[in-house]
């Protein structure tokens, strides 16, 4: 039986016909559960899963989830499905998005790729919203890892179309939350693997800045909230350091918290069970008016 308050999820095809920038392969998607984490690999086939809180408690906000993974698997479970029920729980409709993974093989261009799902999934969901019990002009994304570089570049992006937008649907993120994530493509603390995996192995200074997100806000990009840790080996916390000094010098609002310990890829779990940053994102959303009823 689900807690009080939940309705069950559906999945759906990201896009109701052909996937955009894609050709055909034989590539076949991969699962592996280790760990007690869902890791799911080769993705051509993206989908979004839809956590909706009952009407009753539904604050009309929503949040679009990007798991982490390098550009080269999604950590399905505790960067997307477990934390979209913690969603519900604020009364908040969650959508965990199965993105494409950039490969040659399978795109015409694999830098576009994982950025035409994030649009479509905004878009999807503004589409949806009277469906879904949403606010359009209450959407958010939420990134882990190289999702939060994702969601980032969703954020920054959102002036340019990389899908089709006849109706001309509204492609800007009403915030951003992004947890430990990669921003940077151009900086020397980058994250390497994924720097390949979206721009291949020498990618030009050009390309490099056009996927940095510290290097493309403007007054226009949507308020955010991070989280990293100071001993974060994998990705280096210069990441949101660097975003969220662009945020506050273009007058964002911004609110970062940096714990001291915690390897790469927590989830929801820090080492310090007294420190729970779900919350302190519960109380930024609280403060902003996101969990007000609508």
């Amino acid at each position: 039986m689900l807690p009080l308050g939940l309705l069950s999820q559906t999945i759906y095809p990201l896009y109701d016909e052909q996937v955009p920038n894609s050709k055909p392969n034989a590539v076949k998607e991969t699962r592996e559960e280790r760990d007690g984490i869902l890791r799911i690999g080769k993705i051509t086939e993206p989908t979004i899963e839809v956590f909706l809180p009952k009407a009753e408690v539904s604050t009309g906000t929503a949040v679009i989830i990007f798991p982490g993974g390098g550009y080269r698997i999604v950590a399905y479970s505790h960067e997307g499905t477990d934390v979209a029920k913690v969603f519900q729980e604020m009364g908040v409709a969650a959508f965990v998005v199965k993105y494409r993974m950039p490969d040659s093989a399978t795109m015409q261009d694999k830098t576009i790729g994982p950025i035409q799902d994030a649009q479509r999934a905004i878009q999807w969901v503004r589409e949806r919203s009277v469906e879904f019990n949403v606010n359009p002009k209450r959407v958010g994304v939420m990134g882990f890892s190289a999702g939060g570089h994702l969601a980032s570049t969703a954020g920054t992006h959102f002036s340019k179309t990389y899908i089709n937008n006849e109706k001309g649907i509204n492609l800007r993120p009403d915030f951003m939350i992004l947890i430990y994530p990669v921003v940077t493509m151009a900086e020397s603390f980058t994250h390497a693997g994924s720097v390949a995996n979206l721009l291949g192995w020498d990618p030009s200074d050009k390309l490099r800045t056009t996927f940095s997100a510290e290097r493309n806000v403007t007054a226009d990009t949507p308020p955010a909230f991070l989280v990293h840790t100071t001993v974060d080996k994998a990705v280096s916390p210069l990441n949101s350091i660097y975003l969220y000094q662009a945020l506050i010098q273009n007058d964002i609002k911004a609110e970062m918290h940096i714990y001291q310990d915690g390897n790469h890829g927590f989830g929801m779990k820090l080492p310090n069970a007294n420190e729970v940053w779900m919350e302190r994102c519960r109380n930024w959303l609280q403060s902003n008016g996101w969990l007000k009823r609508s």
